[in-house]
């Protein structure tokens, strides 16, 4: 009776678990077949407890604006605070809001300024929507999520698995202690390359963010190249 109740028991868990890949599988199709035309787009983190009026706020909703009217659709994790800001700007201008929301038992509450809206339930499957549509990654003052997104793009980047793009960092005051330390006790112990650090941009005005932006994809087209794409087939 005991073996049969094993065996019952592992073939409940094993069909519970098939369903749950099957769940994952249908947020990467449902990423891919919504936001492969969304192209050149441009990533926006921060974080969720920073309220309407803060600079941080209206210094994102300004950058989202000018990025929009520029022609870059706009993509956030579609919560408040500093998501907020970014779908707000771009739904303001010419190019696409698009908010990636994720399921959290606090804080994510999905914002109404979403043109185009995804649901996810798996951080991963909401990291590589965020890394493979992307033709740059802006960070405002954050979290822990924030630093999560910085370090997942920048690994990427580095380790040469991702497609090089702009990664900037807006607001020197917020994150000169993190470079500084970066330099200090990462790059100082041979942990990074010098070349590692200067991944990352920092920049102050939403203005020169776009200008930074456009001045690295002078010399070549949005469009990834054929290695490039075939590189985000394994993120």
């Amino acid at each position: 009776m005991r073996a049969i109740a094993d065996q019952e028991r592992a073939t409940s868990l094993k069909a519970r678990e098939s369903w749950h890949i099957l769940g994952i599988i249908s947020e990467f199709i449902e990423a891919t077949e919504r936001l492969a035309e969304i192209r050149p787009a441009v990533s926006i983190f921060g974080g969720a407890r920073v309220p309407p009026g803060h600079r941080w706020y209206e210094t994102t909703v300004e950058l989202a604006r000018l990025l929009s009217d520029a022609g870059f659709a706009v993509v956030s994790g579609g919560g408040p605070g500093v998501m907020e800001a970014a779908n707000r700007g771009a739904h303001a201008g010419k190019s696409p809001s698009v908010g990636l929301n994720i399921q959290l038992p606090m804080e994510q509450v999905g914002n109404g300024y979403q043109d185009i809206s995804l649901d996810f339930r798996h951080f991963f499957a909401r990291k590589v929507a965020f890394a493979k549509y992307a033709t740059a990654f802006v960070a405002l003052p954050g979290g822990f999520g924030t630093l999560d997104e910085v370090c997942e793009m920048l690994t990427m980047v580095q380790t040469g698995m991702g497609r090089r793009i702009p990664l900037i960092l807006m607001d020197s005051a917020f994150w000169r202690g993190l470079i500084d330390w970066m330099r200090a006790q990462q790059l100082a112990n041979g942990l990074v390359s010098e070349g590692d650090v200067e991944l990352l941009q920092v920049v102050d005005d939403p203005a020169e963010v776009v200008k930074a932006i456009f001045d690295f994809y002078q010399t070549r087209g949005f469009v990834p190249t054929a290695d490039e794409h075939d590189r985000m087939l394994y993120l």
